[in-house]
């Protein structure tokens, strides 16, 4: 993990915090241990695996989300991205899992990255995959994005659009980045509006400008969304076609997975088995959902579809092990925080995420495939089911407390009086965050 040269909350909070704790969570570790032991599995080792997992924070994650009906501003929300940096800094301080920060181009956009890329390495923050937005006009612009952007008809409108990744790629550069997440709201909402066949035509020659802008060593992830803002035929609405344009594109393009961007009851599990097994994986925008793109909270509403995807991430991980390849996606949280603090719900669900990540090594691979192969199906899903069904929160309290987070985040924060504070000194202005999605 790396050092925190500036912590924002006072450490010495921070380590009195951990001391009321100690007793109690010393037992609960002792208790899970035994128990683990039992099986065969040591505590230890799974303490440090999850020590070693990381989720990138969104910048625009900091501030009060909103819906199409409207949105209330919370206490304290950052106004720029310099006060989205400290409020990402507060999360990581206190989970030691949030490393990476993901910034989103123009709302993030600064005239001193170099400014900028020094305040972050004194919070021992780094920085993710950058994110384009031609998704929405912006002061100032040419032409509309109102009737699409990488795939409109207007050419004028496509080069502006490429011309923005672009941008957003040379910003990313000087920031540390290594990715460019491209999300487009293209589509249409009546039949006829498009040609369906011709609009993806054209949003994969944009495509192929912006990948050959892209730097050796950085890749491009495609993100799909079944619908909206269009909501008869979105360019990009699924994983297949997700696919098929990486795989047009090259092997630096890769898919994108937001657990949101499904129809209900999708089998979002199978298809990061299929993207895993044809290596175009390229990482995740964790949230949560009950009807469609809620962006809820991780684990808050269907914590057991995450545990199966991390499922199939771990057993991804295996294979490439044994086969010498390379498997790194990458993990973002991505969601929109209407009537909780923002901080808070980026820290519960960044411990979220990192147990689905836990309880899926806790998985008995070796009996999961000997079930597998005798056709033992209900022992095969009990298999799963004991994995999941193990509370690992101890796991997670000390592997918090010996990278010197907090056993408890979310109670920590709120003794360190850290919204009080920013409600202090960010002054509420009106559009001046940037911050959450309406």
């Amino acid at each position: 993990m790396t050092d925190i040269k500036n912590p924002v909350i006072d450490t010495n909070l921070v380590a009195e915090h951990n001391a009321q704790q100690q007793a109690d969570l010393q037992a609960d570790y002792e208790a899970l241990g035994g128990m683990l032991a039992r099986r065969g599995v040591d505590i230890e080792k799974l303490t440090a695996l999850a020590g070693t997992f990381a989720v990138a924070v969104p910048s625009w994650g900091a501030g009060t989300g909103g819906t199409r009906f409207a949105r209330f501003a919370g206490r304290g929300e950052p106004r720029n991205v310099f006060e989205k940096m400290e409020d990402c800094a507060v999360i990581n301080q206190l989970t030691r899992a949030t490393p990476a920060v993901s910034l989103h181009f123009p709302w993030d956009r600064t005239d001193d990255p170099a400014a900028l890329k020094e305040i972050a390495d004194g919070y021992g923050l780094g920085f993710d995959a950058v994110n384009s937005n031609t998704f929405q006009d912006q002061q100032g612009q040419d032409h509309t994005y109102k009737y699409g952007s990488l795939s409109a008809q207007s050419g004028a409108a496509r080069a502006q659009a490429v011309q923005h990744n672009i941008d957003c790629i040379e910003l990313g550069q000087k920031l540390g980045s290594k990715a460019l997440t491209v999300w487009v709201g293209d589509g249409a909402n009546f039949p006829g509006q498009n040609n369906l066949r011709g609009s993806l035509e054209r949003y994969l020659d944009s495509m192929r400008d912006i990948y050959g802008a892209l730097p050796a060593d950085w890749n491009v992830f495609i993100e799909h969304k079944l619908f909206e803002p269009a909501f008869y035929a979105t360019v990009i609405a699924d994983w297949g076609t997700s696919f098929a344009a990486a795989t047009e594109l090259g092997p630096k393009a890769k898919c994108l997975v937001d657990l949101g961007h499904h129809a209900p009851n999708t089998n979002i599990e199978m298809i990061v088995a299929r993207l895993a097994q044809f290596g175009k994986l390229g990482g995740f925008h964790f949230n949560d959902s009950k009807y469609g793109d809620d962006d809820l909270d991780s684990g808050s509403i269907n914590p057991f579809q995450l545990f199966l995807v991390f499922n199939e991430l771990a057993d991804a991980a295996e294979r490439a092990k044994s086969g010498a390849t390379d498997f790194n996606p990458a993990y973002m949280l991505d969601q929109s925080h209407n009537v909780t603090d923002p901080i808070e719900s980026l820290m519960s669900s960044a411990v979220e995420v990192q147990r689905a990540f836990v309880q899926a090594a806790l998985v008995d691979r070796n009996a999961l495939r000997a079930f597998q192969e005798s056709n033992d199906v209900l022992n095969a899903a009990q298999t799963l089911k004991k994995a999941y069904r193990t509370d690992v929160s101890a796991i997670l309290a000390m592997a918090r407390v010996r990278a010197g987070g907090a056993a408890d985040p979310v109670a920590a924060y709120r003794s360190s009086g850290y919204r009080d504070s920013a409600a202090e000194r960010r002054p509420a202005k009106a559009g001046a965050s940037s911050s959450g999605i309406v």
